[in-house]
Formats: structure tokens, sequence, C-alpha cells
């Protein structure tokens, strides 16, 4: 596997087990690769499970004897992400790291999950909250554990509409997909203040991958009825992926996720993205946290919202200030 002197150096992972979420392409799967070549268990948790046998194979082919395990998790559906939750706890191995990964991106016009929440945020943020809630206990036997949620750059231009979580009043692709990013980052830091305060034994960050090529810039548009919109945007990304300032490939957008999660100095709470200008680009760096991540009233507004909507509780601890 080729090395970047902006590379981050993973220790041996011999005897650890990750569970990545969207771990079948783009950054999940790159991130499974690099787990595996450190002597992880992976788990590949994926809503496909013949793209997961796929990606599983492809693996294999780089890392030899990787150890892999593919488990099927829908985030669309609260009933798929408990029933994985259910599945993990039964098998009763601890997770020491788990990467809320999977996401989808601007469907055109408003979609629903199999719960009746806006798709972008009842999948890229609701169905983690509640998956993360599930295996909680599997994080807290590892005795310290680390979780990564991803986050992006489109965070910056969300708010909390609390009246309107879910865009049922005003549906606009780029404002509903910002908003479950938000919500993923402010919920990273709110995980790592709980488990602070209640001595969980978790470490919660999140990460960008900046302007990384993968296909989750045409996950929207291959929703049904927008043919037309998946080729202009497949045409548009041709030309923009030329730009080489403005784009990078999955080996180095993963970076700041994997340096989250297995970095020595990685610290709860924090945020990571490309070190590069405007962060779309480059190695690992500090990110910066929009002022609408940074109100600790919405954190927890948001949280009790999550656990309402979710069906799912989290051990109750005392608030930190």
């Amino acid at each position: 596997m080729a090395r970047r002197t902006s590379d981050v150096g993973v220790p041996d992972l011999s005897r650890k087990r990750v569970v990545i979420t969207g771990a079948n392409s783009g950054i999940g799967f790159g991130l499974s690769t690099r787990f595996a070549a450190a002597g992880a268990e992976v788990v590949l948790a994926v809503r496909n499970t013949q793209k997961g046998a796929d990606a599983m194979a492809r693996i294999r082919r780089d890392v030899p004897g990787a150890k892999l395990r593919l488990k099927r998790l829908d985030l669309s559906s609260l009933a798929s992400v408990a029933a994985l939750g259910e599945e993990l706890k039964d098998e009763g191995h601890a997770i020491h790291f788990l990467i809320n990964n999977a996401g989808i991106m601007t469907p055109p016009t408003r979609a629903a999950t199999q719960d009746g929440f806006e798709l972008q945020f009842g999948s890229n943020y609701l169905g983690h909250f509640a998956f993360t809630g599930h295996v909680l206990p599997l994080l807290r036997a590892a005795g310290t554990s680390r979780v990564v949620t991803m986050s992006s750059l489109a965070n910056r231009w969300a708010r909390f509409d609390f009246d309107d979580l879910q865009s049922e009043r005003d549906y606009r692709p780029g404002r509903a997909y910002g908003l479950s990013k938000l919500a993923t980052l402010v919920f990273a830091r709110e995980l790592d203040r709980r488990s602070a305060a209640g001595g969980w034994g978790v470490r919660s960050n999140s990460a960008h991958p900046g302007a990384t090529v993968t296909n989750l810039q045409i996950t929207g548009p291959t929703q049904p009825g927008a043919s037309v919109l998946y080729r202009l945007t497949r045409m548009v990304n041709r030309v923009l992926y030329r730009v080489p300032w403005l784009w990078q490939q999955v080996p180095d957008g993963l970076l700041p996720a994997l340096y989250a999660a297995t970095g020595r100095d990685a610290e709860g709470g924090a945020y990571y993205g490309p070190s590069g200008f405007g962060e779309l680009t480059g190695g690992h760096a500090p990110a910066k946290i929009p002022d609408a991540a940074l109100d600790r009233q919405d954190a927890i507004r948001l949280w009790e919202t999550s656990e309402r909507l979710s069906g799912v509780s989290y051990p109750e601890v005392r608030q930190p200030v």
C-alpha cells in the first residue's frame, strides 16, 4: 500500500475490533482496508451485502489474511439498526473502534426513511445516533474505545430549526444534507462530554474528508426519478475532478478519520479535516468547528429529541457544564 509524507502511522491493532458503517465503498472501504492492514478485525456494516462481499474480496487481495466480518445494516430503518445492535451484543465481542461513516447526499426531492424521517437526517444522523446507543455496552466493554462520526464541510452553512428538523415545510437538498452533517458533529462532541461525565471510557470525535472523490456525490441523484440529474451530476463532476487543488482521492481523504480513530494525540470532542486550503485537500489537521455546533443548549435539545425520535436511550449522566 502506497505511503505518503502526510500519512497517518497506525499502530498494531491485532486483537482489536472495529465496526465501520458504509464500508463497501469510498472512505468506509479505504478505512476498512487500513484497519485490516493493521491487524484489526473489521466488521463491514453495509446495506447491500453483495457489494459488501465484493468489498471484502478486494480488501483480501490487498491484505491477505485480513480478518473481516460482513453484517447488514440499513441506517434508514430503526428496526435494522436495532437488529444489528442485538446481533453484535449477542456475539459479546467488545468494540474498540466505531466509525459512523455511511451517508446519502442531496436527493433532489424529499424522501423518507422507513420510519418516516427525512432521508438524510434519518440515515446520516439519526440511524448512527441509534446504532451507537445500541452498541454502547460493547464500546464500554473495550475499556477504552473510540467513536468517529463523519461530518462534512457542508455543516458550515447549516442551522438547527427544531420546528422543522425533518424539512417538511422547506426541503432543499443541500440544506437538509448540511443539517444532517451539523447534527453528526454535535452528536460526536456531546457523546464525548457525556462519556467523560459518566465514566464510559469512550472517546468520541468527528472528522470530514474535505473534497474527496467518492460515490457519495451521486447517492442523491441515483434516487428513483432522478436519472436526468444523475447524468448531469456525473458530467459536472468529471470536469470538477480534474482540478488538482480542489479534489483528492480516497487514500488522502480518509486520513482525518484515520487519525481521529487511531492517532495517539487525537482528542475527544475534537474535529479533524484536511490540512490544505479551505480544508479541501491535504493531510490531517484540526478542523474549524462552525458556530452552530458550539451552542450547548442546542446540543442538549438535539440529544433529547434524538432519544425521543429513535426510541434509544443512553445512560443518564449529570449534565457537563
